[in-house]
């Protein structure tokens, strides 16, 4: 998968970051950490700058970010009501796990989207529940942005320390991520086993 990636980061520089960003964000299988990784081993090469890089990363990924928030917010939790009747047992949740999400998100949002966005997967999930619970949107594009900076900056730093080693990203990083994913998955099949709906 890298070997597109690396072609338009050199056709494209600046744009070809924030675009591939905005994808991942959009199709989260698109890894971020193979693109952050990537951009940051050409910083270090000379063909762009560090700064740039994490700029146009960060972008592009909050593009995708309030993409995602934009669609949740239009439908409105209420709207999404007769989906978590029909299908909350596979998605462990009831309409009184919402209403108190909604609670926690008006008091502790802020540190679910930040948070969130370190992490892989979720990070591209989490503007979902901020627009369905219309969380403030300034509040949202800051603590995303920042979430999103730290995210792309550590990327990039690890391909600017690995230099030419381009080889070896998928060594790093891989690892860390699937460890992540398989968590997030775990901890989904234990709630789906083990979760009943509220009385």
């Amino acid at each position: 998968m890298s070997d597109w990636i690396i072609r338009l980061i050199e056709q494209s520089g600046y744009l070809g970051v924030a675009f591939l960003m905005f994808l991942e964000t959009v199709f989260p299988p698109i890894p971020s950490e193979v693109i952050m990784s990537i951009a940051g081993v050409k910083a270090a090469q000379g063909h762009m700058t560090l700064a740039g890089v994490i700029g146009s990363g960060t972008a592009g990924a909050m593009l995708g970010n309030y993409f995602w928030y934009l669609a949740a917010r239009v439908v409105g939790i209420e709207r999404f009501k007769p989906f978590i009747d029909k299908y909350g047992r596979w998605l462990t949740l009831d309409w009184h796990e919402i209403q108190r999400a909604e609670k926690l998100f008006g008091q502790f949002g802020y540190a679910f989207v930040f948070f969130g966005r370190m992490l892989p997967t979720l990070r591209s999930l989490i503007s979902i529940p901020a627009g369905l619970l219309h969380m403030r949107l300034s509040t949202f594009v800051i603590w995303s942005t920042i979430g999103t900076a730290g995210w792309t900056s550590v990327l990039a730093l690890v391909g600017w320390t690995l230099g030419n080693n381009v080889e070896k990203i998928d060594d790093f990083i891989g690892p860390v991520s699937t460890a992540v994913i398989v968590l997030i998955v775990g901890s989904y099949l234990w709630r789906v086993i083990f979760w009943r709906p509220k009385a």
